[in-house]
């Protein structure tokens, strides 16, 4: 399984981890525990809060090409909603 997280905040240059595990529930608990990971661990430390937004059927090569592509946020449905609502501001101070 492939799953996406989001960060509330950027941490440097990344705003979204893409990772891949058999039991995501397992590995999302020792992520929420500062381990799996050096970005994650390093998210962690920042105090920097994540969620779950994505998951898909897909083993090794399915992640790397989704990460090769860097595709998070095209993926992101949190990124999607603040990209729509930023154009519709806009195109209200016209």
């Amino acid at each position: 399984m492939i799953y996406l997280l989001h960060f509330q905040r950027p941490f440097h240059h990344a705003r979204h981890y893409m990772g891949m595990a058999s039991k995501v529930d397992i590995r999302l608990r020792r992520h929420a525990l500062g381990s799996g990971s050096k970005l994650l661990k390093a998210v962690h430390r920042a105090g920097i809060r994540w969620e779950l937004v994505a998951t898909w059927e897909g083993g090794f090569s399915e992640e790397i090409t989704f990460k090769l592509q860097h595709n998070g946020p095209r993926f992101c449905p949190v990124c999607r909603q603040e990209a729509i609502t930023k154009r519709l501001w806009k195109g209200k101070g016209r």
